[in-house]
């Protein structure tokens, strides 16, 4: 094992100081095994109860997991969910420091289809609102919007033009939402997104399916579609 600087504190810190480094460092890979409690007490000169101090916050901390009767061994990276944010399409094109607008393209209320219900959990005898947007950025196509809105949720969406916001921060603003979902993934332009949004016939597109609730009602569904050169980032930290 390589040298490592002293750590201040207990015995029992200076344990977990030490074998942190050796896994942070990379020098103890993920499933690699950790020293054995005996082998831990003797290099250190301990007891058996300092040595368990120091492993068990290690485990706490989800850098190690200890196994019965085989030991103790680096964790392996677990798949994290990136919590992206809810915010509406003006704020990403403000970000950019362009100029913003939006266009209502399509705008109906209807009972749900059998459709509308594979997009968003309501029933037969439910009502929707759906909204169809295009945003811009520079007075150039920078996003789709196809959005549906549970009426049963927000009623007073029914009488709302969407003239003075778009549907996305209009939402926001009136129905806090306590679960949310997103779908990303990359898919060819329908005849609808081309002639929208100006591109190529198949040009590749991000899209982006983000449903939303409150409590157990379904809020809304809305499907974002940008060409291929829009870039999606999502801050997160580790649990």
């Amino acid at each position: 094992m390589t040298a490592l600087p002293a750590a201040p504190g207990s015995l029992s810190e200076r344990i977990l100081f030490e074998v942190r480094a050796r896994i942070l460092s990379g020098e103890w890979p993920p499933g690699h095994r950790i020293p054995f409690e005996h082998e831990l007490t003797e290099a250190y000169s301990c007891s058996r109860m300092t040595v368990n101090k120091a492993l068990t916050e290690l485990a706490k901390a989800g850098l190690i997991e200890r196994r019965r009767k085989l030991g103790s061994f680096v964790a392996r990276p677990h798949s994290q969910s990136a919590m992206i944010e809810i915010k509406d399409v003006g704020a990403e094109v403000a970000a950019l420091g362009l100029a913003y607008r939006f266009e209502v393209l399509m705008r109906t209320t209807r009972r749900a289809t059998r459709a509308d219900r594979a997009r968003i959990e309501v029933s037969s005898d439910q009502s929707v609102l759906a909204v169809r947007c295009r945003h811009d950025a520079a007075e150039a196509p920078f996003c789709l919007e196809e959005r549906l809105i549970n009426l049963a949720a927000v009623p007073e969406a029914a009488d709302e033009p969407f003239e003075a916001r778009a549907p996305g921060p209009w939402l926001l603003a009136r129905v806090p939402w306590s679960r949310a979902e997103h779908r990303i993934r990359a898919e060819a332009a329908g005849r609808e997104t081309e002639r929208t949004l100006g591109l190529a016939e198949g040009a590749p597109c991000l899209v982006i399916e983000r449903r939303t609730w409150s409590g157990k009602a379904p809020v809304t569904q809305v499907r974002l579609t940008y060409p291929a050169s829009h870039e999606l980032v999502a801050r997160f930290s580790p649990a």
